[in-house]
C-alpha cells in the first residue's frame, strides 16, 4: 500500500510538471510537429508564444535544411520569396536573454533558438524570430566518449603544465636520485591531487550526463551545439516530418527547391 501511494504521489507531481507546460503545433505542407515548450525556458517560452499569436511565424519557410543537422525557419524574410533568393535574414528587435541550460540539449526534435556569433553577441542573445529543430543522427558510446576526451584533453594537459614546474620536476628527480621512496611516492601524490583540482576547476570541461547519453545513442541528435544555443522545447509528435522535410533536395544556400511553409498554432497555453 505504502508503495502504491509513494507511485501515485510521483505521477501527480510528473502530471502536474507536464500540465504546466505549453503545447504548440507547426503545420506544414509535409505534415505536423507537435512540442512541448518548457519551464525553465519561460523567456523563450513566452516570447515565442506571443508570436505565435500575432501570426508571425505563418508563411516563412523551412528554409536552410541540413541533413544529419537541423531545419530551420521562420524567418520573415522567407515569406513569399522568390526561388533562389538568399533569405533568413533575423529581427533585432526580437531577441531574448539567453536560458541556456545543462539540463536541455540538443537531441532529435529539439526546438532552439539561433543567435548571432559570439564576437557581435557576447551575451549570447537568441533571435526568437526564428528558430531550428535538430535531426542529427544517433552516435555510438565510443563518439561521445571521443568528444569528451577532445574537449577535456587539452584543458587537463594545461593543468599539468601549470602544477609541474621546472621546480616540482628537479625535486622529484633528486628525490628518486637518491632513492627516497616514501618521500617521492607522498610528493607525486600530492602533485596528482593538486592537478585534479586545478582540472576540475577549469571553465568548459565537457561532461555528458546520463541522460545526453542515452539520448544521443538511441534518438540522435547533434551534441555539438550543447551549451552553445539555448534549447527552449521538444517535439512530441511528428518526428517523420522532420525526417522527410531533412531529406530534401536543396540548393546551395541550402533552401529546399520544394518551398515548406510554416503555420504556429497555439496548442495549450
Amino acid at each position: 500500500m505504502k508503495q502504491f501511494f509513494i507511485i501515485l504521489l510521483l505521477f501527480l507531481c510528473v502530471g502536474k510538471v507536464f500540465s504546466q507546460s505549453k503545447e504548440i503545433e507547426i503545420s506544414t505542407n509535409f505534415g505536423k510537429m507537435r512540442f512541448l515548450l518548457y519551464d525553465d525556458t519561460p523567456k523563450h517560452r513566452d516570447a515565442f508564444i506571443d508570436l505565435a499569436y500575432e501570426g508571425y511565424y505563418d508563411g516563412t519557410l523551412f528554409y536552410r535544411v541540413i541533413k544529419d543537422f537541423l531545419i530551420q525557419g521562420g524567418s520573415k524574410s522567407s515569406r513569399g520569396a522568390a526561388p533562389g533568393k538568399r533569405i533568413g535574414y533575423g529581427d533585432p528587435d526580437k531577441t531574448v536573454d539567453d536560458e541556456i541550460l545543462p539540463n536541455r540539449f540538443h537531441k532529435k526534435g529539439a526546438l532552439c533558438a539561433p543567435r548571432q556569433p559570439d564576437e557581435i553577441n557576447p551575451f549570447k542573445q537568441s533571435d526568437i524570430s526564428q528558430f531550428y529543430i535538430v535531426k542529427g543522427r544517433v552516435h555510438t558510446i565510443g563518439e561521445i566518449d571521443t568528444m569528451e576526451l577532445a574537449v577535456n584533453r587539452p584543458i587537463r594537459n594545461k593543468a599539468k603544465r601549470k602544477v609541474m614546474t621546472d621546480d616540482v620536476r628537479a625535486e622529484l628527480k633528486q628525490l628518486k636520485e637518491e632513492k627516497k621512496v616514501v618521500e617521492f611516492r607522498m610528493l607525486a601524490e600530492e602533485i596528482k591531487d593538486e592537478i585534479e583540482a586545478e582540472y576540475n576547476l577549469s571553465p568548459g570541461i565537457l561532461e555528458f550526463s546520463d541522460e545526453q547519453r542515452e539520448a544521443y545513442t538511441t534518438i540522435g541528435g547533434y551534441p555539438e551545439l550543447d551549451g552553445k544555443f539555448t534549447v527552449f522545447g521538444e517535439c512530441i509528435s511528428g518526428f517523420d516530418v522532420i525526417d522527410k522535410i531533412s531529406e530534401l533536395n536543396v540548393d546551395k544556400n541550402k533552401r529546399p527547391f520544394t518551398d515548406v511553409t510554416i503555420q504556429v498554432n497555439v496548442i495549450k497555453d
